[in-house]
């Protein structure tokens, strides 16, 4: 897990002196980069291109910056630099600007570094993994707190293993605006400052995966305890002093650490599928000690609800699909315990770890039931309500944002009405961000190959027990439930699949609408409760997230040069 919190300066990336005018904003900046201060450095004088093993240390000095070829400013974010108590009338009305926040040019009291670190890929240890297109340029303190500044795209650092340390447009606009994105619906990420091009080109290949290769079997400080602690005590004194605090024992210390991490993990995940959002790629070293979102790669929003969507073409077995992200997350804490190993009781991690689900269930429903609206009441079956609208519209292929965001449009019950009628008006709006027959087939098609789903229902008949076995595996089982679904798709015209998800929504919409009339016990103002409802669930519904339709026009507008598209989703 990593330990930043950041504002990243995305960049497509000598030092030079610092200007001999008036210190702009960008120059004042109050630098102290603790971090070089607390852990172990590497002061090799080895040339960043090339990659090696760096053991006894969490950081490596860079010592020479690439820059780039006529860095250009081309967007920023206002609420980032306001983070550092920056405004972005100053930095836009500052020359050297594209090149601070492109590395290109030293900040006066920036100390630039690469972190070192190792971490698991798509479930096997990696080895040496560390920084290989991020430079650590330090960390500033303001009123809002401490902020690690990076630069992402600055060149090759030791950790590059043989890549360029470069990012390209594309990569680089969906990082920026997905970055302030999950910040503005109130989920805990990483910042994107700026965004910073240039004339420099390198080169990709489109197909690639971004997997990397393994790197070895164990980390290049195995068996360093002294560093281990070390990089604990720095995690725990600065970013979570009020565990410091209050434990003077520190075992103890670090248990409450543990626990306090898993809190902010369950809770982060918890937000994550309540806006439908997929990482796309949850490795150990993509995830944050303090709970936030963090390396935003293949990431997407969902649009039809799918439990089983994978946003990463590369993840053909779905380790990191949407209904997998829980787990996966408490498997990385898991991981984390392992590392932390003798600093922890094992008995009482692995107890806390036994907490992960319920408490990320705890989190899941208390905002589930926000956007219900559900927000006087707390009743047992809230969780099966949320669980039949959920699979409503996985059955309809109902669109996940617009689908909540019209839920709030559910008249409330009154005495008397023609319940059918008063709820076939939002049912049809509901109906209208349903998927068609034709795409339903083709999000039902299992992905098994035909040859391999043959073989397996053969042995239904020919070895059931065998079957028995094989059906119970949760892939299986998976492509299974695909193929009945599809089959009874081909089984049905468009006239009665549309009625058939009419039914099915206007009995949910009943079954919610009878939970509703209990949110009001008979004390308070009816109507004060209505608009409570209303009002939390407009704040707990986006209207719009970041779907992949938004962020590609703006990159394809940016590649013809109009970066016009990538300020407007800001």
């Amino acid at each position: 897990m990593r330990i930043s919190e950041c504002v990243l300066s995305l960049a497509l990336t000598r030092f030079m002196e610092p200007s001999q005018s008036a210190p702009s904003a960008l120059e004042r900046l109050p630098f102290n980069n603790l971090a070089l201060k607390k852990l172990p450095v590497d002061d090799s004088d080895e040339p960043p291109e090339l990659s090696r093993t760096v053991p006894g240390a969490c950081f490596s000095r860079i010592r020479t910056l690439q820059p780039l070829l006529r860095p250009r400013c081309v967007a920023l974010s206002e609420p980032a630099l306001a983070l550092l108590g920056l405004v972005a009338h100053d930095v836009l009305g500052d020359p050297l600007a594209p090149d601070y926040l492109s590395g290109s040019r030293l900040l006066p009291g920036s100390e630039p570094a690469a972190h070192c670190y190792c971490g698991h890929q798509f479930g096997l240890f990696a080895g040496q993994l560390g920084d290989g297109a991020v430079t650590y340029l330090g960390e500033v303190e303001t009123k809002d707190g401490r902020w690690e500044i990076q630069v992402k795209g600055a060149g090759v650092t030791p950790y590059s293993r043989g890549g360029d340390g470069r990012k390209v447009l594309r990569s680089s606009i969906r990082e920026f605006l997905c970055s302030e994105a999950m910040s503005s619906l109130g989920i805990p990420s990483t910042r994107a400052a700026s965004l910073v091009t240039s004339d420099l080109y390198v080169s990709r290949d489109p197909l690639s995966s971004g997997r990397d290769e393994l790197s070895g079997v164990q980390g290049p400080s195995a068996g360093r305890h002294d560093i281990r602690s070390q990089l604990l005590d720095y995690v725990v004194e600065t970013f979570y002093p009020h565990v410091q605090r209050a434990h003077g024992n520190r075992k103890d210390r670090n248990m409450a650490f543990f626990r306090e991490v898993m809190m902010r993990t369950a809770k982060l995940v918890a937000q994550w599928q309540c806006v439908g959002f997929c990482h796309g790629v949850l490795n150990t070293d993509n995830m944050s000690i303090l709970g936030l979102t963090l390396d935003y790669g293949p990431f997407g929003f969902m649009d039809r609800f799918d439990p089983d969507f994978v946003c990463n073409g590369s993840d053909k077995r779905r380790r990191y699909s949407y209904r997998a992200q829980p787990s996966v997350c408490r498997w990385n804490l898991a991981r984390l315990a392992e590392a932390l190993g003798p600093e922890l009781n094992s008995a009482e991690a692995g107890s806390i770890l036994d907490e992960f689900m319920p408490t990320y269930e705890i989190f899941y429903l208390s905002i589930m039931r926000k956007k219900l609206g559900l927000v006087t009441k707390e009743e047992a079956e809230d969780r099966e309500l949320v669980s039949d609208l959920l699979r409503v519209m996985q059955n309809t292929g109902a669109d996940f944002t617009n689908t909540f965001h019209l839920l709030s449009q559910v008249p409330w019950p009154e005495e008397g009405d023609d319940e059918r009628t008063t709820v076939e008006p939002v049912v049809d709006l509901i109906l209208e961000q349903c998927a068609s027959i034709e795409e339903l087939k083709v999000a039902n098609k299992p992905t098994m190959e035909d040859r391999e789903l043959a073989m397996i229902l053969s042995m239904a008949q020919t070895n059931p027990v065998m079957f028995g076995m094989v059906a119970d595996r949760p892939d299986v089982a998976q492509q299974l439930e695909l193929m009945g679904r599809l089959k009874e798709l081909l089984e049905t015209d468009h006239n009665e699949l549309k009625e058939k998800q009419r039914d099915d929504w206007i009995h949910w919409v009943k079954k919610y609408r009878r939970r509703l009339t209990r949110e009001f016990d008979g004390t308070s103002d009816l109507s004060s409760v209505k608009r409570e409802r209303c009002r939390v669930m407009k704040c707990n519904n986006p209207r719009v997230v970041l779907r992949n339709y938004i962020a590609q026009n703006a990159i394809r507008a940016a590649e013809n040069g109009d970066f016009s598209e990538v300020r407007q989703a800001l």
